[in-house]
């Protein structure tokens, strides 16, 4: 697997980089949007666990890291079950004794009429779109509210990633666009529940992205947009990045990204 965006060397454990002695998790990190987001919060200091159920592929990108000066620590682990994303989110902070940052990437599509839906990929979409992000964000947040509390930075980072079909609905997308406009609702509630204790809700909305998810079943999507047009997975990383590494006083708590050819 390619290293995203490995242009500059990471900075090393002692560097000055804006998250030096943080810790992040990042789902979904065996390819696209969840790989180059890792990548660029180790490029800003962060120790990091990245989880997915490709084994290989993580170990690959923690190589790459690792290779650089960086710090990355592997979690396998299936997030649409309960159990294991809990666990995912005790793991990361076994490995590196505090949570930081958490970064909800992981996600499915199947696309297509609802009369001619599988009931069993709506439910994969619900459990690893939605139900996911409860658990993760669930079971992190003790965690983020005392590195908020306590932490280099005085602040503490949760990120979904939600899509722009998230805010806007389309034939034959009906069901992962539920799940994305319930990211983004879900996302907005905690954001009030917990800003007055230091930890951020950020919501991330890309448009068509280059990753195996939109080249796969998304790709109905793309409404004969060229793929050349379409963003890359560095974009909405870069995003996210900056998102985290604002200043503690400023958040920004909402982003959607969009290909400038895409329409809607």
């Amino acid at each position: 697997m390619r290293a995203p965006d490995r242009s500059d060397t990471l900075p090393g454990a002692d560097a000055e980089a804006p998250l030096s002695g943080c810790a992040a998790l990042v789902t979904g990190a065996s390819s696209g949007i969840g790989a180059a987001t890792a990548w660029q919060l180790a490029r800003q200091g962060a120790a990091v666990a990245v989880v997915a159920r490709r084994t290989g592929r993580l170990e690959e990108l923690a190589t790459s890291i690792r290779d650089q000066g960086g710090s990355c620590a592997v979690l396998t682990a299936d997030l649409g079950d309960p159990g294991q994303a809990r666990q995912a989110v005790e793991d990361a902070v076994g490995r590196f004794a505090r949570l930081d940052v958490l970064v909800n990437n992981a996600g499915y599509v199947a696309m297509g009429p609802v009369e001619e839906g599988d009931p069993a990929e709506w439910e994969r979409m619900v459990d690893l779109n939605l139900n996911a992000v409860l658990q993760m964000s669930r079971s992190a947040l003790p965690h983020l509210l005392r590195a908020a509390a306590d932490g280099p930075r005085g602040t503490a980072d949760l990120v979904n990633v939600s899509s722009v079909a998230g805010r806007v609905a389309r034939r034959n997308n009906a069901v992962y666009s539920a799940t994305k406009h319930a990211v983004c609702a879900f996302s907005e509630a905690m954001r009030q529940e917990v800003t007055g204790r230091g930890v951020r809700v950020g919501l991330i909305e890309p448009g068509l992205t280059v990753t195996e998810m939109a080249t796969g079943g998304g790709r109905l999507a793309a409404r004969d947009l060229p793929e050349e047009s379409w963003l890359r997975a560095e974009d909405i990383a870069r995003a996210i990045t900056f998102m985290i590494t604002q200043p503690a006083h400023a958040a920004v708590n909402e982003i959607m990204v969009r290909p400038t050819a895409q329409e809607h």
